[in-house]
């Protein structure tokens, strides 16, 4: 899992120490480098962070490759995390799941199983007890075993009864709505939380539990334990409104106007690390630089992603790159060195967008340092290198790289939003 997170954020690729060269490695020798090492969670997290209502964060904190790894203890299960991004997203998550229990007390659930025990559709009461499995927004497991949604449609059943596609449809409607609402992620891998999302939106299919009688049962807003969350109402409204086959479509079609080659587009959007989520604020984060020339690099790069930490990273690269767009200066072109998706603005720096936790001045880093100031030449460049990061950097590689004219600026996830 955390293989394509060293070779992003520089822990340990072998390329990078073949590249440079000999004049370059004894001017090297003589610097002093540090090693990342495990950390503790009290001295990177917020006080009212590390405990809440229903989850407890371990104290020790594993770095691989300048990424956090976290351990969530909580009332619903043990969690390990990689990325401070994703303990946000969990711990927000955490406390959706809280809220959705809730529900499960509530009258109106309640009477919602009830009418579903009476409901015609087979497995009927179950179904809210022990849900459909789905991950994308669309049921499985159950209904391979008792008959095709595709065929079931097809069945002769009962006029008064809607069709199993028709309510697997309103489920996944349901559960976009909710969680457009209350600020999760429909297509989480979270299986708890798909679990209750799933739990409750049969119980409004099968029992008629409205989304009214639902939510005033949810005592919580849609605000996460961060402050560094935001999202715009365009990308809330597609994500809530539009099924996965539709944000396919829409996102294919935004990547055939970048110029982006139907090969590629394909082995994007069937990547199995990325969720339609993921593809939607990936594409609208591209879609967002203006015509800038070698987007179709970043894409190209992004397919190295072997798992959700990939998926991520990307994610936040993508939406980091935006950022700087909008509040620095455009970008006229991304290209890609050492693994590195660094992009050249128009005001004559290029920007290098990290999704890392914390850096610090390893001999790798300085190696790549080094590589990109003697071999990054695009026309136009002044030799003038920004790195955003979401996250921070010890003072000695701060201080190194203002020495050779790089400027970090650290936490930029506060400044542009980065979505969960």
């Amino acid at each position: 899992m955390r293989g394509v997170l060293i070779r992003i954020a520089g822990a340990c690729l072998a390329a990078a120490l073949s590249v440079t060269a000999a004049g370059v490695g004894s001017a090297l020798a003589q610097e002093t480098y540090e090693v990342g090492s495990n950390r503790r969670a009290s001295n990177i997290l917020p006080a009212d962070v590390l405990k809440g209502p229903n989850y407890r964060i371990d104290e020790k904190v594993v770095t691989y490759g300048f990424m956090h790894t976290y351990t969530v203890n909580s009332d619903f299960g043990t969690y390990e995390v990689t990325g401070n991004f994703a303990l946000q997203k969990l711990l927000n998550e955490i406390r959706v799941i809280a809220e959705l229990k809730k529900i499960q007390k509530s009258d109106a659930y309640l009477q919602a199983v009830g009418y579903a025990a009476k409901s015609p559709i087979r497995l009927g009461k179950n179904l809210i007890e022990d849900p459909v499995d789905t991950l994308n927004g669309l049921p499985r497991g159950v209904f391979q075993i008792f008959g095709n949604v595709g065929t079931a449609v097809t069945e002769k059943q009962d006029p008064s009864e809607d069709s199993r596609l028709k309510q697997a449809l309103f489920v996944s409607s349901w559960k976009r709505d909710f969680c457009a609402q209350y600020g999760c992620d429909v297509y989480s891998s979270n299986k708890v939380l798909q679990e209750e999302l799933n739990r409750i939106g049969w119980a409004a299919a099968l029992g008629g539990l409205s989304v009214t009688g639902a939510t005033m049962a949810v005592s919580a807003t849609g605000a996460t334990v961060f402050s560094s969350i935001r999202m715009s109402d365009q990308m809330n409204e597609v994500l809530k409104e539009e099924p996965p086959a539709r944000l396919r479509i829409i996102n294919d079609a935004k990547l055939q106007a970048m110029g982006i080659s139907p090969d590629l587009r394909k082995q994007f959007l069937d990547h199995p690390a990325f969720t339609p989520r993921h593809d939607t604020i990936i594409t609208a984060a591209l879609e967002s630089l203006d015509g800038a020339r070698g987007r179709d690099r970043l894409i190209a790069l992004a397919l190295s992603a072997e798992d959700e930490v990939g998926a991520n990273y990307f994610q936040n690269v993508a939406e980091v790159m935006s950022g700087y767009h909008k509040s620095v200066s455009p970008i006229s072109e991304i290209q890609v060195m050492l693994g590195l998706s660094i992009a050249q603005a128009r005001n004559g720096r290029a920007v290098i967008a990290f999704a890392w936790d914390h850096g610090v001045y390893e001999e790798i880093v300085g190696r790549r340092m080094s590589y990109v100031q003697e071999n990054f030449r695009p026309a136009g460049f002044r030799g003038q290198l920004d790195v955003w990061t979401t996250g921070t950097v010890s003072p000695l590689l701060r201080e190194t790289a203002a020495g050779r004219g790089i400027r970090i600026t650290e936490s930029v996830d506060k400044r542009v939003g980065l979505t969960l």
